[in-house]
């Protein structure tokens, strides 16, 4: 089965939940081993899940590199987003954020032509494969802000078994699909496998 707008949405809907109630002055902590906070990497999040999909809103995708919106930072090693949470709304602030924009790259990838192809910079990729892109996005940092919060959670192996099959061909499965996509990620050494220190996936349509 394709990964879809559905796996978009739900997604995102598992990412609110467990992120919901955290009190907000514990989300200036370190997101997992990335270099930014709790609340940076969710607001990447929210900017990937928008940016992914306002590629669709293009008559003609690959016309341009991307949508030249202002990137902008809150500080020098912050993520470069043109998206940014209404600080004074608090992290529920920000999660609605997230919801909405990955409501809009759900909405955007089930609209378009299976066939359409819009840029990134791994490689063009299709509406399925920027659905997939979105799933990864959300687990990997919902796993990451977990880590730093202090929080259980683990992704679903459906949606990650879907995501790893269109965009990690070359990695092989190994006890489940939610460890190995963290492997392929680099958060996470498996048996007979160290961690990864580079990374990348690969949306080319096959």
């Amino acid at each position: 089965m394709p990964s879809s707008g559905a796996d978009v949405r739900l997604a995102v809907a598992l990412s609110v939940k467990v992120l919901t109630g955290v009190p907000a002055d514990r989300w200036s902590a370190p997101a997992g081993t990335l270099e930014w906070t709790c609340r940076e990497t969710l607001e990447h999040l929210a900017d990937d899940l928008l940016t992914y999909a306002l590629r669709f809103g293009l008559a003609q995708p690959m016309a341009v590199p991307r949508v030249p919106l202002r990137i902008t930072r809150d500080r020098p090693d912050g993520p470069g987003n043109v998206v940014f949470g209404d600080a004074a709304a608090g992290p529920e602030g920000l999660l609605t954020v997230v919801e909405a924009c990955g409501g809009l790259l759900a909405l955007a990838v089930d609209a378009a032509a299976p066939g359409t192809l819009a840029p990134h910079v791994f490689g063009a990729s299709d509406p399925e494969g920027f659905a997939a892109m979105g799933v990864v996005e959300t687990l990997v940092h919902t796993h990451d802000i977990a880590e730093g919060l202090g929080l259980e959670w683990e992704g679903p192996q459906d949606l990650s078994g879907r995501a790893l099959a269109r965009l990690f061909p070359d990695v092989a499965v190994v006890e489940a699909p939610w460890p190995s996509l963290l492997w392929a990620t680099g958060r996470i050494d498996q048996p007979g496998r160290p961690r990864r220190t580079e990374w990348r996936w690969y949306g080319t349509p096959r």
